[in-house]
């Protein structure tokens, strides 16, 4: 008896041991009011488009100032995600400590479009497998009528830099190219020239962008790569192209031989980078963009999206029939 008391005492220590990791042994402190009142100052500082967006800043800090001091232990996320809704900025997020990224707002043409476009409907449109680079952030191929296609999935890293040539050079004696933008959300600039400036004749002049009320001096886009393509283009864009997906479409939309098709962009620009992360008092960060960048006509495209040249609608039930109305028109358009 004594043998086996002495065996589920060192059991139990053991379990006990073997599982202080999982157990959280340090809550995190209670400093919500400083988290708000930081977050707030934050974006009254450096947030671009409040005025642009008609947002009374200050009634904003009254409401929600008042339910912080209210909130009850995990209520304070509730609370605080309702906070940073108020900005309507698909950027916007926050973290946790060891937690992942929380985004209040998304805009309403996201919702609209997500399930608008299926890739499994786009690759019935093709007679042969689509191809797919080693990151898998471009699939492309050729379909009937040599009319080339890419969709682009992921402007993160160095993928197009590295990728988007040897894209390019497998489609480059198609008659007509279709970028396929749909559903992007997000990545970086270097990743926009690496494509854009595959498809310019001659110097383009940037789209205008400021910081802090003071105007960026960038010298103009430059044609770059062994070759340019420059037969007709159609991009196809829809609400849920975000970001660097819009940054591109704007770009090219300068170009004569660019036509976009599709549906008004989500609206989501204001940019930043990693300078963007802001640290609060508590160990928690937020996602406050600085950088208000605007589109050709001088209006940004927070918030207003970049309208297509061409609008094709497209809808959930087109889709679950089999049919990608936007796809079929840019494919006659390059016929």
């Amino acid at each position: 008896m004594k043998k086996i008391v002495l065996f589920i005492s060192a059991f139990i220590l053991s379990i006990v041991f073997s599982c202080k990791d999982l157990v959280v042994t340090e809550p995190e402190s209670n400093l919500n009011v400083e988290d708000f009142e930081a977050a707030w100052n934050r974006i009254n500082d450096v947030y671009p488009y409040l005025d642009f967006k008609k947002i009374n800043w200050d009634s904003i800090h009254i409401v929600y100032r008042e339910r912080i001091d209210n909130a009850k232990g995990d209520e304070f996320f509730i609370v605080f995600s309702d906070f940073l809704a108020e900005l309507k900025d698909g950027h916007v997020y926050y973290r946790t400590k060891g937690g992942g990224e929380v985004y209040p707002y998304y805009p309403q043409r996201h919702f609209k479009d997500r399930h608008a476009y299926s890739p499994f409907v786009v690759r019935k449109y093709f007679d042969k497998e689509l191809r797919l680079t080693e990151s898998k952030s471009v699939e492309y191929e050729i379909l009937p009528g040599n009319i080339g296609y890419a969709f682009l999935s992921d402007f993160h890293k160095t993928y197009l830099i590295d990728e988007f040539p040897g894209v390019l050079e497998y489609l480059k004696n198609t008659k007509g190219l279709i970028l396929d933008i749909r559903q992007k959300r997000g990545g970086d600039y270097k990743n926009i020239e690496a494509v854009v400036t595959r498809f310019l004749t001659e110097p383009l002049e940037r789209n205008d962008a400021y910081s802090m009320g003071e105007k960026w001096v960038i010298p103009p886009f430059q044609p770059a790569g062994p070759f340019q393509y420059t037969n007709p283009v159609v991009v196809l864009i829809n609400g849920s192209t975000f970001s660097a997906g819009e940054f591109t479409t704007e770009i090219l939309k300068q170009l004569p031989q660019v036509t976009a098709v599709g549906d008004t962009t989500g609206g989501v620009s204001v940019g930043g980078g990693d300078a963007s992360l802001y640290f609060l008092p508590s160990g928690k960060s937020i996602e406050i963009g600085f950088i208000d960048i605007r589109r050709y006509d001088g209006l940004p495209w927070e918030w207003l999206g970049i309208p297509p040249d061409i609008r094709v609608e497209q809808t959930e039930a087109d889709i679950l029939a089999g049919r990608d109305k936007q796809l079929e028109y840019a494919i006659e358009m390059l016929k």
